[in-house]
């Protein structure tokens, strides 16, 4: 769905119809799951005595219960997404909520613990069926340019709504004699408002109506896996995402037990960590579309890694080594400087996990067909309950055999290295675009004017100036999207670079004269890439430019488009004559570092397509010299 109008930031999209309703619904939504649970946590664990639930099984039994619909019910859910109306399934989900409140309140009141059990399983159900629509509906109402912004809205949100509703659950339950009553009116008020919220969202047109429901929930789990192993890219992006909450809930479930033996905290000091880590995963979270510039960046992805390692790792020196102490407060905790450190380390860890998932998520939602982007959630939302639960057997399983918690810790940070280098090779487009991301925002000041005129979907050609080695690195940075590029094949001789190139599957072309069948490949992988719906990159000058002159254009576009025509798109790099990269003292190029100092700006501008039938060498070279001296 396009809208035209442009807004300043994530921000802007609270004031908007189409994004303000569905935020607010999803954010008390994932509110009252967290006071309900942790208001029951909280109940059985120090008000009532129940012999068959021992409050040292109680928050397992509680979280293993509300994971267990996720694991069952998400490929139902995801086909009910795809089929019906997203707003129609938005209110189903909210009036089903209410109908839970109502029963978990006379649970609360008569202190049933059996149908406050059934509750948890109720609302993992509700949250199950709000999964899939939770992420399917962002790509219908916000464009390419906003998806970034209003993931990272969502994701803190969530983390942030987590936060009060298990603050507000404990503070609630802990008021004598009516603890309950409260509870459970607080429950219904919040599902409530939750439902008029919802009434408030536009409509979501169903994006498969024709779809047949399987109900069987193993033969459609293994059908949505097999769908979104599909797109090699969106498979692996589900995988990184999965990991992400591993290392979370590592993180998080351990954070009691961490406050007490290791930080020698009370359970306010293990409150105070939740509190640093909701609000880093929210502060990470809404700097994705700043980092960004409002597209989707995985080059994100790659940093978000390295800092979920770094600061894990210094999480464990931090951690280790602490001195013996009697239980202390958060004032007395907060006033050793040894304890500062980890707190930064820990705000520093959950930032870096929302640099993380959000441009992942933004990447799955933008390269699913929308037909069944629902159903590919729905398979992402089974991997996580997945790795959840397979995160908590592995730490359990640590802690048990004699690891403490700072070395449990540390050796999560430690396999991130692993599995970040695992998905960062096997999908070489996160790699590329962090070298992308990294280039231009750390060697140059990077501007981009026109970039809209870059299609974020369907085959064309884009056509630049070439002026320096990293002219398609620079490229990369400002495409929505990947770019195949032909290269001369000389420059895969070039160290360095000359790998980047072909992680990224440039396309190398020698001369005609000088190696025939190179020549006619490169052709033929042209074509295929167009025929395949994606972007190709060509140089028309043939080579770097050695007096920083636009030189004439060859007729390589216009072989391409005799057999595939699509449109063409031009391009012009400026500023980047006289940088390090460019060929300028006796036509040899990296040979002085830091020749125009360090943040130089350059430029990319891109102008509108032209059409397969107003394209010609002189034409394109023409265009791509108005917006060079634009």
């Amino acid at each position: 769905m396009s809208h035209p109008i442009e807004h300043p930031n994530q921000f802007a999209l609270l004031r908007q119809r189409r994004f303000a309703p569905f935020f607010w619904t999803q954010f008390l939504g994932a509110g009252n799951d967290n006071l309900f649970k942790f208001a029951f946590t909280v109940l059985v664990t120090y008000q009532l005595q129940v012999a068959w639930l021992p409050p040292s099984l109680a928050g397992l039994a509680i979280g293993a219960l509300f994971i267990l619909p996720f694991l069952l019910f998400s490929a139902t859910s995801g086909q009910l997404t795809d089929k019906h109306d997203k707003t129609a399934v938005i209110r189903f989900v909210k009036n089903l909520e209410i109908g839970i409140m109502v029963l978990a309140g006379v649970g609360f009141m008569t202190q049933q613990v059996g149908v406050l059990l059934g509750c948890v399983f109720l609302m993992g159900l509700h949250s199950t069926l709000f999964g899939p629509v939770k992420f399917a509906y962002l790509p219908q109402h916000l464009t390419e340019r906003e998806l970034t912004g209003g993931n990272g809205m969502v994701e803190m949100g969530t983390f942030v709504a987590i936060l009060l509703g298990n603050v507000a659950g404990g503070l609630l339950i802990a008021v004598p004699g009516t603890g309950p009553t409260l509870v459970a009116v607080s429950c219904l008020a919040l599902a409530v408002l939750g439902r008029v919220t919802a009434q408030q969202v536009p409509a979501s047109p169903a994006t498969d109506p024709g779809l047949r429901i399987n109900w069987n929930p193993v033969t459609e789990t293994v059908r949505n896996l097999k769908l979104a192993h599909g797109n090699i890219v969106v498979f692996r992006s589900l995988l990184g995402i999965s990991w992400m909450w591993f290392f979370g809930a590592v993180f998080l479930s351990n954070f009691p037990v961490f406050a007490k033996d290791v930080l020698h905290g009370d359970e306010k000091v293990a409150s105070l960590l939740l509190v640093v880590f909701s609000v880093g995963i929210g502060v990470g979270s809404l700097l994705c579309e700043v980092l960004s510039k409002r597209h989707v960046e995985i080059g994100l992805v790659p940093a978000g890694a390295i800092g979920m390692s770094v600061f894990g790792i210094d999480l464990y020196f931090a951690s280790s080594g602490l001195p013996a102490s009697a239980t202390l407060t958060v004032g007395q905790f907060l006033s050793q400087p040894a304890h500062w450190r980890v707190l930064v380390d820990l705000a520093l860890l959950s930032a870096s996990a929302g640099l993380y998932s959000v441009p992942m998520y933004a990447l799955i939602q933008l390269r699913s067909q929308p037909t069944h982007r629902a159903r590919i959630i729905a398979a992402n939302n089974i991997l996580n309950a997945l790795f959840m639960i397979v995160s908590a057997v592995a730490a359990g399983a640590m802690l048990k055999s004699g690891f403490t918690v700072p070395q449990v810790f540390l050796a999560t940070a430690v396999a991130n290295v692993v599995v970040g280098a695992y998905i960062f090779l096997l999908v070489p487009e996160y790699l590329l675009r962090f070298v992308a991301f990294i280039a231009t925002r750390c060697l140059y000041r990077f501007k981009v004017r026109g970039d809209e005129h870059l299609p974020t979907e369907g085959a064309a050609i884009v056509v630049a100036n070439h002026v320096s080695f990293v002219d398609a690195i620079v490229l990369m940075a400002a495409s929505p999207r990947p770019i195949r590029f032909i290269m001369d094949h000389r420059i895969f001789q070039v160290p360095v670079l000359g790998w980047l190139f072909r992680l990224a599957k440039a396309i190398p072309i020698a001369p005609q004269k000088e190696d025939p069948a190179a020549y006619a490949a490169a052709f033929e992988a042209a074509d295929r890439v167009l025929a395949e719906g994606d972007l190709l990159g060509i140089f028309p000058e043939g080579g770097i430019t050695r007096d920083g002159e636009l030189q004439p254009f060859k007729g390589g576009v216009m072989k391409i488009l005799e057999r595939r025509p699509v449109p063409v798109v031009p391009v012009a790099l400026q500023n980047l004559w006289g940088s390090y990269f460019s060929r300028v003292e006796g036509g040899t190029a990296m040979v002085r570092p830091f020749r125009r100092g360090v943040f130089s700006r350059v430029g990319l501008v891109a102008g509108p397509a032209l059409l397969p039938a107003e394209v010609s060498p002189e034409a394109l070279r023409t265009r791509v010299a108005g917006l060079l001296h634009s």
